[in-house]
């Protein structure tokens, strides 16, 4: 997440699942497995089940759902089970989760692969899904009285978790368990739609200090500090030529953005700086600023640990809460990978005062098999429609959400931030961007 103040202390038709781990309930590929009218069925679901509520200008959003795995009886000479995992209440926003089988307990245990099949399944529930679907496991003759688990080795993401854990037990006369299938849509792919307003050349983009009409602000609307985030970088004018290298410059036909560590303390409104940050913004270019329509990067992101990257956007109108994480790298958290892993977030609130964040974190290898993030570039992109946000990553949905933020004007803001202590060294403190695009939907 980017808190924009210094002085803040808060901060592919219709399935539900995208099942790739073998073992899951629904693995068919996206065009076998129902119809764009099903598709439709569950957006207008998703539109009636909100349609009501107040968000409050930005500052309330739904309550979350509450994610379960329940339990399932089958018969001894059952061949497989599906095991239910469900819902409280419609989702606002997609819901990730990681479903894994364990041994029973005594003192009549089944095991895995003398009893059933190892399983090691995702489900996603997106907005306008049923609330309930299953993860199928294949058995191989449980003796009566029986049992194991599935559970939630990780928790949830987007949801709490109501129950992490269902047991699978053999009773004699238990009746077949069903599949639970009909209903659910798929990931959407990103399809550009309305005016293509603005489109990034990196051999001809500028930059300055302050930014203009054609040009992108070096700075934070605030300044070149986030002491509220515990930032340890400096956001460097290319001007002072602080660092060895430039923070902001066109090379090999991408637009860069390199952290670094100084080689020598640069003094900064009464405070030594060892590291060097870098940012762009579209705050004073208004090809830049949407309210509804899509912004679109393609970017290769940074490897090193304190590195913390983001695609982001800040309302035009000034000003923070809200704001829209389109991606966001934590290198400064130990366990963060580069390569897989990716994040998104929607802040809001007002007046500095943040009320609610939406955060999804996930790997994106294990739910969408999408990867190289670092070692190649990648498209990032988000939808921003009058009632729902989509984010895609390389043209496929990776999280969607009911948008809280209905008419706000939007700026585009793409940086590499530091949040480390120690030596700021190894792999790269770069962010490669080689295409930017924005597209304009007619009232945005």
């Amino acid at each position: 997440m980017k808190r924009v103040r210094a002085d803040r202390r808060g901060g592919l038709a219709l399935i539900g699942l995208w099942l790739i781990a073998c073992g899951a309930s629904e693995t068919a590929s996206t065009d076998s497995v129902a119809s764009d009218g099903a598709a439709r069925q569950s957006g207008r679901r998703f539109e009636a089940q909100f349609a009501a509520f107040d968000f409050a200008r930005g500052t309330r959003f739904p309550e979350r759902a509450r994610i379960a795995i329940g339990d399932a009886r089958v018969s001894p000479d059952a061949r497989e089970v599906h095991v239910p995992v469900t819902l409280d209440r419609p989702t606002p926003n997609t819901v990730h989760a990681r479903v894994l089988t364990r041994n029973g307990q005594p003192p009549v245990p089944a095991f895995e692969g003398r009893h059933f099949a190892r399983t090691d399944a995702v489900v996603v529930f997106r907005p306008g899904d049923p609330l309930v679907q299953t993860v199928r496991v294949p058995l191989k003759g449980l003796p009566a009285g029986a049992h194991f688990a599935l559970h939630f080795p990780e928790g949830a993401d987007g949801a709490a978790v109501a129950d992490s854990a269902g047991e699978v037990r053999s009773e004699q006369g238990a009746p077949a368990t069903r599949e639970r299938t009909a209903g659910f849509r798929s990931p959407r792919r990103f399809a550009p739609h309305g005016a293509p307003v603005y489109v990034l050349d990196p051999a001809r983009a500028r930059w300055s200090d302050a930014g203009g009409p054609d040009a992108f602000a070096t700075r934070l609307p605030h300044g070149r500090t986030q002491p509220g985030n515990a930032e340890t970088g400096l956001y460097l004018d290319p001007a002072w030529q602080a660092g060895a290298e430039p923070p902001v410059a066109s090379e090999g036909g991408a637009l860069v953005l390199r952290s670094q560590s100084l080689a020598r303390p640069f003094e900064h409104e009464g405070k030594a700086w060892r590291h060097g940050a870098a940012v762009l913004t579209g705050q004073r270019m208004p090809a830049t600023q949407i309210a509804y329509g899509q912004y679109e990067w393609e970017a290769q992101m940074p490897d090193r640990r304190g590195a913390w990257p983001a695609l982001w956007l800040l309302p035009a109108s000034g000003g923070w809460p809200p704001e829209i994480d389109v991606y966001e790298g934590f290198g400064n958290s130990r366990d963060w990978n580069f390569a897989r892993d990716i994040s998104a977030n929607l802040h809001g609130g007002a007046g500095g005062k943040r009320r609610f964040t939406v955060p999804m974190r996930i790997d994106a290898r294990r739910f969408y098999g999408l990867g190289g993030f670092a070692s190649g570039y990648h498209r990032y992109a988000v939808d921003i429609a009058p009632d729902v946000i989509t984010w895609f990553v390389d043209g496929i949905e990776v999280y969607q959400s009911v948008n809280p933020f209905r008419g706000v004007t939007w700026f585009p803001v793409m940086n590499v931030a530091v949040k480390h202590a120690g030596a700021y060294e190894g792999g790269s403190g770069a962010m490669r961007v080689r295409r930017f695009r924005v597209w304009r939907r007619e009232g945005g």
